[in-house]
């Protein structure tokens, strides 16, 4: 439920957080989602029916494979993939919020798990993401639903903040997303092995930026930013829960991803939404406050436009 500005201190952990930070994350992450999906769902068929491959059932459950879910006949895929895309969409602009998110995230969670073998970290990430979008009062500012109230309604004033919980919720999971995996690198052997990111880089994931790095940068700098990855990941609750250290964090954390993205092609979109949770998370206000406000002009712009052109039309 949202409310008013906060009667508390900011640096309270329970006082209400500013409403721009849950809204940049609806309007960027489902399209950064959507973009990870896309070359999937323009082969839908080859996806989630018989037409392609299929994992076949297991004779028992794991954490692999939790649930079977059987293939669906073609023309109810290409529903699917049309229904995923226009619920993400929807959710970007913040319309008819609630019912778009929610439907969004059923799709993410039956993608996610109709085949595994598909299933990468975007697809997880991003299933939880809408389900935390479904759960909070987004769209509520800066949002299609928000000038059809305002135009309904002009009296009516748009909230700046939200309970807490709808932005501590995207910080936590950030800190603690990153910690899990600096814990899965430790065990993985990265502090015994120096050269875990430079073998990386020669791989099916190369791209042109990243063969001018190892042709130019000595091995020794690529172990250097793998033992600073390792800190910063296995380190994240204290530089995000130290109010002092979060601009650090927040600088280390979108450096590395851009590099990720540019690095490894495929990973671009994991990269994306990543920077989308960390700036609406961590950004200063202002850095969220003034492209939000600019695309709400844009939104209201080419709804209002439209909306007359359809009145003309209707009259005429």
């Amino acid at each position: 439920m949202s409310q008013g500005p906060a009667a508390r201190t900011p640096s309270d952990f329970n006082a209400p957080q500013p409403i721009e930070r849950l809204e940049f994350v609806r309007l960027l992450a489902p399209l950064s989602i959507l973009g990870f999906l896309s070359s999937r769902l323009v082969h839908v068929e080859h996806w989630l029916t018989s037409v392609g491959f299929v994992v076949p059932p297991r004779a028992f459950a794991d954490y692999r494979q939790p649930l079977y879910i059987p293939p669906i006949p073609v023309w109810l895929a290409f529903l699917v993939a049309i229904a995923t895309v226009l619920s993400g969409l929807a959710t970007s602009l913040g319309y008819r919020t609630r019912w778009a998110s929610g439907i969004f995230a059923a799709l993410l969670a039956y993608l996610a798990l109709a085949d595994r073998l598909e299933a990468f970290t975007v697809s997880k990430l991003g299933t939880v993401v809408a389900i935390a979008l479904f759960a909070s009062p987004a769209g509520a500012r800066f949002s299609v639903d928000a000038w059809l109230r305002c135009r309904q309604k002009p009296e009516t004033r748009l909230p700046t903040h939200v309970q807490w919980g709808n932005v501590r919720f995207f910080q936590a999971l950030l800190a603690f997303m990153y910690l899990g995996s600096g814990i899965a690198k430790w065990k993985g052997g990265w502090p015994s092995d120096p050269h875990v990111i430079w073998s990386h880089l020669h791989s099916s994931y190369q791209t042109g930026f990243t063969y001018f790095l190892a042709s130019t940068v000595p091995a020794a700098g690529f172990t250097l930013f793998q033992y600073l990855t390792l800190v910063y990941e296995m380190g994240a609750p204290i530089w995000f829960g130290l109010r002092r250290l979060r601009p650090v964090g927040l600088a280390f954390g979108l450096a590395m991803h851009a590099s990720i993205g540019l690095m490894f092609g495929p990973v671009v979109w994991f990269s994306l939404l990543m920077m989308v949770l960390l700036l609406g998370s961590f950004a200063p206000l202002p850095w969220l406050t003034r492209p939000l406000e600019a695309a709400w002009a844009k939104v209201t712009e080419i709804v209002g436009a439209s909306s007359v052109s359809l009145s003309k039309a209707a009259r005429g």
